[in-house]
C-alpha cells in the first residue's frame, strides 16, 4: 500500500455511521446525541454514559454487547478490546484491513467522544487519598482518544463539549464531516491527552520526597488557552493567556466585574500588586507602574491606605494597576475616583455594591476601569517559576516564602524605635517585589520613593531620595540586598533617612555598620537577599 494511494481519501468528508461515546463531562451531551442520530448515526456506549443516553431518550448499543466481553474490575477494562480498537484504527481505503474487519466481525467507528476522568479536579479536592486519585487515571480513555486522532483521515474525535456544534454544523452542512476539521479535531486530541498526562506527572513529582521532586529528570507543564489578548508588550507582539491546570484562586481564576478585557501588560502588572498587598497584614494598598511600585501604603483604614498609596508618586500612579488587600468600600472607591487620578485595573479580595457604581459611573474614562474580584486573599503558595532562555528553561521556587524575622538582628549600636521598626517591615515587604538593584524608602508606613533595576546601589539610593524628595526626612530604608560599599549611608543621612533595613553579607559590611554607627542610624541585618531579575 503506497503512501499516495492513502492519500486521496483523507482529503474527504467522513459520513458519520456509528460513534462510541464515553464521557465523563455530559454538559451537552443528550443534544449532541440526539443531533448525531437524526444524522442516522448508531451510537455505542459504556457504563454510565449509556445510561445517560438512554435516559435521555436514545437507543444506545452497549459496547460489551458488541464484543462479547463484559466489563470487569470496576470498570477499569471495558473498551480495550480489539473489536473496539480494530473498527477505529482500521485503514477504510486498506483491503487488508478490510479483509481482517470482515473475518473478525469488526465494525467500523467513524466518530469517538471522549473525555478523561476527573484526575485533575480529584487531585485537588482537600483530603483526598491517593488510592482515589489513582483510579482516575484513564487507561481506556486516552487509548480511545489517541487511536481516533492518529486514524484521523476516516475517523473524528471529540474531546470537548465545545466541539460538538462545529461536528453537526458538518454533518448538517456536507452529510459528513470535512478533512479540515477532523484534522484540527485530531491535534486538540492530543493537547487533550498531553494535559492530561502532564496534569498526572505533575501530582507524581509532588508526591515524591523533597530532594527527587526538587528538580525532576523531566519536566511537565499543563496550560490550557484562557483566552487571546490583543497584544503583548507592544503592539505589533502577539499574545494570550494560558491557565495552569492546578490554578486554584488565583489571578488567572479572578472574577472580572467591568472594563475592556485585560492586557498583557495589565496582567504582569496585576501579578505584582498581588504579590505585594498580600504580604501586608494591615490593610494595604499598592500602585503598580510598569511591574514596580510608585505607590504603596498601611494604615488602618483602607481609604486612607488607598490616599496615601496615590499620592507617594501621584505623576508616576496616573494610568496604573492597583492591589488591595481588604474589600473595597464606598470611601475607598471615592478616593480612586478623585479629580486627575486614571486607573488602568483594580483587583481586590471583593466590591461593595455602592463601590462598583463609583467606580464604574463616572467620567468616561472610569467606565473602562477593569475590576477584578479575587476572593479571600491567603498567603501565597509556594510555587515554582519558569523562565524561558534560548533553548530551554530556567525553574526555580518562587521568592514567596514569609522572611524569619526572629533571625534578624540589629547590627548597630542604636536599636530602632518602635515606629521606625514598623517602617522597615513595611519597607522590607514591599522591596522584595522592586525589580534589582532596588531601594525604597518609607515613611509612616508609606511609600515615598523607589529606586529600581539600577546596575549600580548608590544610583538607586539616589533616585528614591530624588523620588522622596522633603519626605525622606525620617523614612526608613529597605536595600533588596547588601551594600557593597558604604558609600550609600552618609547619601541617605544626609537626605534625613534614620533607619536602615538589609540582608547583609558584604565583604564591606564592617564598614558599612561603622558609617551607620557614626550617624547614629539603626541597621537592621535580614539574613536574607531578595533580588529580582
Amino acid at each position: 500500500m503506497t503512501s499516495a494511494t492513502a492519500t486521496a481519501p483523507a482529503q474527504t468528508a467522513t459520513k458519520i455511521h456509528r460513534a462510541i461515546i464515553s464521557v465523563s463531562d455530559k454538559t451537552g451531551l443528550a443534544e449532541f446525541a440526539h443531533g448525531l442520530v437524526a444524522g442516522g448515526v448508531q451510537l455505542y456506549s459504556t457504563g454510565g454514559t449509556s445510561r445517560f443516553l438512554i435516559e435521555n431518550g436514545l437507543t444506545v448499543r452497549d459496547i460489551a454487547d458488541y464484543t462479547g466481553f463484559p466489563e470487569m474490575m470496576d470498570g477499569r477494562v471495558k473498551t480495550l478490546h480489539p473489536k473496539v480498537f480494530g473498527g477505529i484504527l482500521s485503514r477504510r481505503d486498506n483491503p487488508q484491513d478490510t479483509q481482517s474487519m470482515q473475518e473478525h466481525g469488526i465494525e467500523a467507528f467513524d466518530l469517538v467522544v471522549v473525555n478523561l476522568y476527573p484526575f485533575e479536579q480529584t487531585a485537588a479536592r482537600a483530603g483526598v487519598q491517593s488510592h482515589e486519585i489513582i483510579e482516575q487515571i484513564d487507561i481506556g480513555g486516552p487509548s480511545l482518544v489517541r487511536a481516533a486522532a492518529k486514524n484521523h483521515a476516516f475517523v473524528v474525535i471529540a474531546t470537548e463539549p465545545a466541539q460538538y456544534a462545529e461536528i453537526l454544523q458538518d454533518i448538517s452542512n456536507l452529510g459528513a464531516v470535512s478533512y479540515e476539521l477532523r484534522r484540527r479535531l485530531a491535534g486538540a486530541a492530543y493537547a487533550h491527552t498531553a494535559r492530561y498526562d502532564a496534569a498526572i506527572a505533575g501530582w507524581f513529582e509532588k508526591t515524591q520526597p523533597d530532594a527527587v521532586a526538587a528538580h525532576p529528570a523531566r519536566l511537565s507543564v499543563s496550560l490550557t488557552l484562557k483566552e487571546a489578548l490583543r497584544y503583548g508588550e507592544n503592539p505589533h507582539q502577539q499574545a494570550a493567556l494560558y491557565a495552569s491546570s492546578d490554578a486554584g484562586q488565583s489571578l488567572v481564576s479572578a472574577k472580572q466585574l467591568s472594563g475592556k478585557e485585560l492586557s498583557y501588560n495589565n496582567l504582569l502588572d496585576l501579578d505584582s500588586a498581588l504579590a505585594i498587598v498580600r504580604g501586608i497584614a494591615s490593610p494595604a494598598v499598592v500602585v503598580i507602574k510598569h511591574n514596580n511600585p510608585c505607590g504603596a501604603a498601611a494604615a488602618d483604614q483602607l481609604s486612607v491606605a488607598a490616599r496615601r498609596a496615590l499620592d507617594g508618586d501621584a505623576t508616576s500612579a496616573f494610568g496604573s494597576v492597583l492591589g488591595l488587600n481588604r474589600p473595597v468600600d464606598l470611601a475607598t472607591a471615592e478616593v480612586l475616583v478623585e479629580p486627575g487620578r486614571f486607573i488602568e485595573a483594580v483587583i481586590a479580595p471583593s466590591f461593595e455594591p455602592a463601590a462598583i457604581e463609583a467606580l464604574t459611573t463616572k467620567p468616561k474614562w472610569k467606565a473602562s476601569v477593569r475590576l477584578l474580584e479575587y476572593g479571600p486573599m491567603g498567603p501565597a503558595q509556594p510555587r515554582w517559576e519558569l523562565r524561558q532562555v534560548e533553548g530551554g528553561m530556567l525553574r526555580q521556587e518562587a521568592d514567596a516564602q514569609a522572611d524569619p524575622q526572629a533571625e534578624w538582628k540589629i547590627a548597630t549600636g542604636a536599636a530602632p524605635t518602635e515606629a521606625q521598626r514598623a517602617d522597615l517591615d513595611f519597607g522590607w515587604a514591599v522591596v522584595r517585589h522592586v525589580k534589582s538593584n532596588a531601594i525604597v524608602l518609607v515613611n509612616d508606613q508609606t511609600l515615598v520613593g523607589v529606586g529600581a533595576g539600577q546596575m549600580s546601589r548608590v544610583d538607586s539610593v539616589r533616585i528614591a531620595i530624588e523620588k522622596a524628595g522633603d519626605r525622606a526626612r525620617g523614612a526608613a530604608l529597605a536595600s533588596d540586598a547588601f551594600f557593597p560599599f558604604a558609600d550609600s549611608i552618609p547619601l541617605a543621612a544626609e537626605a534625613g533617612v534614620t533607619s536602615i533595613i538589609q540582608p547583609g553579607g558584604s565583604r564591606n559590611d564592617e564598614e558599612v555598620v561603622a558609617a551607620c554607627n557614626e550617624r547614629g542610624l539603626p541597621m537592621l541585618l535580614t539574613g536574607r537577599r531578595h533580588f529580582k531579575h
